[in-house]
């Protein structure tokens, strides 16, 4: 005898959000909150009949601006890390926060929101996606095509001296096309491959693409430690880091009395950080170091300037330490920073591991 089974019905969408473990709210266009699960319910302590109707802000409140300008935002998702955040006038506490907007419903948002673990200072902390840059990659890529050309064509009619320009144009537009690329998925991007690197090559190089660009009158000096064997480094992304630290320290310093940055390279002892992916301790013993004599990042800034869209220049878009933090994080590397009010000096320091 057979035995008929009943037909499985597909679940409601409430049931579904009710079955979720992480909180979730849903969020309408003038961000007050339309439902919440009772996940949420219990990490914020009320209940969703009486969070419906009330405005995210009257719920939560969120250090800095920069969930503020996300939820403004309200066409791509993001997803962001320890977040602090004071739930229901609760002590501030770090939380993850992830964004998405629903489709076919525009302004309107769902917000998910997890205890973020505490990070070592020295281990390897959770990566921070970016939201994709508004940035239409072909609208570059085409005038970078352009600019590739008329180089190599330049490079024909040129003497020796004068192609060692050119050729720079050339690899430099192949740099930022490959940049382009790495910003368009950086938030889900594999690692690139590291290898053996000579340190003060890759220093020179970055170096060369910096002074060629720059009229600023900043000056630049040099502390090098000749002995330092070859960095376990991705070429291109340590150049692209090395370039970013440059153009910053040369911006925060450019109105000093005597602008100047300085790049350090030498050995420290006893730094370790534990990497997760690799499931082991690594050694970092080569630290570079770029400093600037400006006034330095203002204070309220200094625990988010790795974080996207965080920034104090007045035109700036908060991407470029962000991107510095993902590549050195890929690396298997570490990136710190330092204000030394006392001497007046900004550090960005980059420990590297040695190449076996």
């Amino acid at each position: 005898m057979n035995e008929t089974r009943p037909v499985a019905l597909a679940p409601e969408a409430a049931k579904l959000l009710g079955s979720v473990a992480m909180a979730v709210v849903v969020l309408k266009p003038d961000l007050t909150i339309f439902n919440a699960n009772p996940a949420a319910e219990q990490m914020i302590g009320k209940a969703s009949r009486k969070l419906s109707g009330k405005s995210l802000f009257e719920v939560m409140e969120f250090e800095g601006d920069r969930v503020r300008q996300w939820l403004s935002q309200v066409d791509t998702p993001i997803s962001a890390h320890a977040v602090p955040t004071r739930i229901d006038g609760k002590p501030l506490r770090p939380v993850d926060i992830t964004l998405a907007p629903v489709a076919n419903s525009p302004g309107w948002q769902v917000m998910t929101l997890h205890e973020a673990s505490n990070a070592d200072g020295l281990g390897e902390t959770e990566e921070l996606p970016l939201r994709a840059p508004a940035i239409l990659a072909h609208e570059i890529k085409n005038p970078l095509s352009a600019i590739r050309g008329a180089a190599q064509l330049l490079d024909r009619k040129l003497g020796e001296d004068e192609k060692k320009l050119t050729r720079m144009i050339a690899v430099e537009v192949d740099r930022i096309a490959k940049l382009i690329d790495r910003m368009q998925s950086l938030g889900r991007e594999q690692p690139e491959p590291v290898a053996p690197c000579n340190l003060h090559e890759v220093i020179r190089r970055a170096k060369d693409v910096f002074l060629a660009a720059d009229d600023s009158g900043v000056r630049l000096a040099e502390e090098f430690d000749p002995s330092i064997p070859p960095v376990l480094a991705n070429e291109e992304a340590l150049v692209q880091v090395l370039l970013n630290l440059m153009t910053n320290a040369r911006d925060a310093c450019r109105d000093s009395p005597d602008p100047t940055i300085r790049l350090r390279t030498r050995f420290v002892s006893g730094l370790v950080m534990s990497a997760i992916r690799l499931g082991r301790p690594i050694k970092l013993p080569v630290e570079i170091r770029v400093s600037d004599n400006g006034p330095g990042v203002p204070s309220e800034l200094r625990d988010h300037i790795f974080e996207p869209f965080v920034t104090s220049k007045k035109n700036g878009q908060g991407l470029g330490l962000a991107l510095v933090s993902k590549l050195v994080r890929d690396m298997n590397a570490r990136i710190v920073h330092e204000r030394d009010d006392g001497e007046g000096l900004t550090h960005f320091r980059v420990h590297l591991p040695v190449a076996r």
